[in-house]
């Protein structure tokens, strides 16, 4: 019994271990609080002003720019599995649809993303999470379906307002992981997130292994979500850079203040 007691221990250690390897700055040391798998992803990004995306940025953040240029990005994708740590997820909770808007900051050189919106198909977090953490969730009818190991398509309908975003996105060519200093780089090894919430600057760890994704096409029909956002862009329906993922698992931690906002 004592034998089968620490041979479970260990297999719960190296479950909970974490490969931070390949992040560049310190991780939390204590456990994460929330697990959750993002797949079935498709990485819209337009390239924008700095002065025209500076206005959304609260107070005390920075603009993170890739040689000069700022970036927002569309991401459609689904949440799966949502569930705090040691507890199971709960079938029609734990899994939704979820499309954000995201550009890039840095606070005392810890890179991260900033959210525009979260449009999202789960109410339960639509309401938790704006008055927790202060993460613009917003309800929508939002999903993302598989229609082959290639293709992706979602569709999207914020409730109150009716911003949408609909479009059928394709893979090619061989799965890629980002190399440092190259764009996909800048992009998508981002762990960590910030938000304003209460008065002040808060930021969030997030950890999942490096991004494994491929070049893609996009075909946007609608992108009144981007649209409802005057940040100059000229084309919402095409999409300068394209790439999608079969996704990560990911461990979260709360958000927890970093800075007052003066």
């Amino acid at each position: 019994m004592v034998q089968n007691r620490t041979l479970v221990a260990i297999i719960m250690a190296v479950r909970h271990s974490l490969d931070c390897s390949h992040i560049p700055f310190s991780m939390p040391e204590k456990k994460c609080t929330l697990y959750q798998n993002w797949i079935h992803l498709t990485f819209m990004h337009w390239e924008v002003q700095p002065e025209k995306i500076q206005p959304h940025l609260p107070e005390g953040l920075e603009l993170d720019l890739f040689e000069g240029r700022a970036y927002v990005g569309v991401i459609p994708f689904t949440m799966e599995k949502v569930r705090p740590r040691m507890l199971p997820w709960v079938p029609f909770i734990s899994t939704f649809g979820e499309f954000n808007i995201r550009t890039y900051v840095v606070k005392n050189g810890i890179p991260g993303v900033l959210f525009l919106t979260l449009d999202a198909q789960s109410r339960v977090t639509c309401f938790h999470a704006p008055r927790s953490y202060g993460l613009p969730y917003r309800h929508a009818k939002a999903k993302v379906n598989v229609v082959d190991d290639a293709t992706y398509s979602w569709n999207s309908v914020r409730t109150n307002g009716g911003e949408s975003l609909v479009g059928t996105s394709h893979a090619s060519g061989a799965i890629q992981q980002a190399s440092p200093n190259s764009l996909e780089y800048f992009l998508f090894e981002r762990y960590s997130l910030y938000t304003s919430h209460d008065g002040q600057i808060h930021r969030a760890y997030t950890h999942h292994l490096p991004w494994k994704f491929k070049n893609a096409e996009a075909h946007v029909k609608v992108n009144s979500l981007l649209d409802s956002y005057d940040l100059g862009i000229e084309n919402s329906l095409v999409p300068e850079h394209i790439h999608m993922s079969s996704g990560v698992e990911v461990c979260t931690w709360n958000v927890h203040p970093i800075e007052v906002i003066q």
